[in-house]
């Protein structure tokens, strides 16, 4: 960790760098055009004198028959606030997943950025295919993954192993039957092409981007396709250039040496949550919870429910509380009101994002083979008895009815620079998968918040070194000199 004083040298670089142009406005002329107007309810308004509007463009499901079935991509823009002098083009952004919908993001990510962003660009939202109101996915039943409860995701002995395998099939098979014929065409190289197709509507030459966790994985991909296109570009929470599987272990691994933090930090609390003064009597409170509810389940709560909600809030550092408190309310009277997550994991939302996230996945490459999954399973175990797999869709990509022969191409030597952001203890989008991708991108800089243990950085944190650095980049085009190191908050107060 560098000293503060280093600290803020680094950070000061972002003023001092080389210049990275502009993306001229309106440079080519719209093809096709769109045309805004009112947006769904769902899409919140922002303050006035701010407003957002909605557009639809519709793209060819699978590019090699460009006269075939259309999908219809839901837009949203909000336009910047500040005179034409100032103006730098378009913002699209992401919000992740995959499956994450982004048309209501413009409005909410934008309210979140430095206000010179703001003034700056035209933000741009959309749906990615597949997800919110661009052709939704429809896996139905997902072999049983929205059943209540659900089967305990660690797998014990060879009985409850075969059940595992044989939910991910099902899995597999009623998203073959659900999606149908889209099943090749719901990828990120797909989405990336819509990407470019968006900009042509918008008549810009190259567009900029900003994309959180896996709209990291999207950026590059455009870049990787699009790097002539490609304008000043954000990713943040980077996911890494794996394969997804490999990228869902990696994660999975990250969970565990995160909860291990979280029973740290508990036990410093222990006047407050009664959970146990160490951190050995805190994890043995925790798989007393555990265990408690796989014996028994509370109104369809059993170790599913539970290890999504653990997973949930392990990304975040402010939710350490509430699992905290939620593990000390059925220690007392047996409650799972706390731990409930505020929206239905089987509500029409998560249904669509569910399938989405793993049709993506499937659609990016090469599957894992099943006797992979299992000797997986199988070592996580070994690593502790209960591990969080709430993360690992990409299992069920081992018996996904259509198969790519080739992953993802992302980023690439003629990627102009762009500008990663990473939480040095993030467990959802480790710090390696930065570090990884700026191997693949060579111009790019990195620019780490330490002492943090939360997903989502830029725009999020409220940390001014990562701020300002993001800012002086997307609106100034100042690439660092070199990589940025800024101080974060470290763990809450227990």
């Amino acid at each position: 960790m560098p000293s503060p004083r280093r600290t803020a040298l680094l950070c000061a670089l972002a003023a001092t760098a080389a210049v990275l142009p502009a993306a001229p406005a309106h440079a080519t002329p719209p093809a096709p055009a769109l045309h805004f107007g009112a947006c769904p309810h769902s899409v919140p308004a922002p303050p006035a004198p701010d407003r957002v509007e909605c557009a639809h463009l519709h793209v060819p499901l699978d590019r090699s028959h460009p006269d075939g079935k259309q999908l219809r991509l839901a837009i949203s823009r909000v336009r910047a606030s500040g005179p034409a002098s100032e103006h730098r083009g378009v913002l699209l952004v992401n919000p992740g997943g995959p499956g994450g919908p982004g048309l209501a993001y413009a409005v909410t990510k934008r309210a979140k950025l430095p206000e010179r962003v703001r003034r700056s660009y035209d933000v741009i939202g959309f749906d990615p295919r597949g997800t919110g109101g661009s052709a939704p996915a429809d896996c139905g039943p997902m072999g049983g993954l929205f059943q209540s409860p659900g089967p305990d995701p660690v797998p014990v002995g060879r009985a409850a192993e075969r059940a595992a395998l044989d939910g991910l099939r099902r899995t597999a098979d009623d998203c073959a039957r659900g999606v149908e014929d889209a099943l090749p065409f719901l990828s990120t190289t797909e989405t990336a092409r819509d990407m470019d197709a968006i900009r042509a509507a918008l008549g810009e030459r190259r567009i900029g981007f900003l994309g959180v966790s896996y709209g990291s994985y999207l950026g590059a991909a455009y870049a990787a396709r699009f790097p002539h296109r490609t304008g000043r570009m954000v990713l943040d929470s980077v996911v890494g250039p794996w394969d997804w599987y490999d990228f869902d272990l990696r994660q999975a691994r990250a969970m565990v040496r995160q909860r291990a933090v979280f029973f740290a930090w508990a036990a410093r609390g222990s006047d407050r949550f009664g959970l146990g003064t160490d951190r050995a009597a805190v994890r043995a409170a925790y798989l007393r919870v555990r265990a408690g509810l796989a014996r028994h389940p509370v109104d369809g709560f059993g170790p599913a429910e539970f290890d999504r909600a653990v997973y949930r809030a392990l990304g975040r550092t402010e939710r350490w509380a509430g699992l905290a408190e939620g593990l000390r309310a059925w220690l007392r009277d047996g409650s799972v009101g706390p731990l409930r997550p505020a929206e239905p994991f089987d509500g029409a939302a998560s249904r669509t994002y569910e399938a989405a996230n793993r049709t993506v996945k499937c659609a990016d490459g090469p599957p894992p083979a099943p006797s992979r999954v299992l000797a997986d399973l199988r070592r996580m175990r070994r690593l502790t008895p209960h591990p969080v797999l709430t993360g690992m869709e990409a299992s069920v990509c081992a018996y996904w009815h259509h198969r790519p022969a080739h992953r993802t191409p992302l980023g690439g030597p003629r990627t102009p620079p762009v500008l990663l952001i990473a939480s040095a203890h993030d467990p959802v989008t480790p710090l390696a998968g930065a570090r990884a991708f700026q191997r693949r991108l060579p111009v790019s800089r990195l620019v780490t918040l330490h002492h943090d243990y939360s997903h989502g950085v830029f725009a999020s944190r409220g940390n001014r070194c990562v701020d300002e650095a993001a800012a002086a980049y997307l609106v100034d085009g100042r690439v660092p000199h070199s990589d940025v190191h800024c101080a974060g908050p470290g763990l809450p107060t227990p």
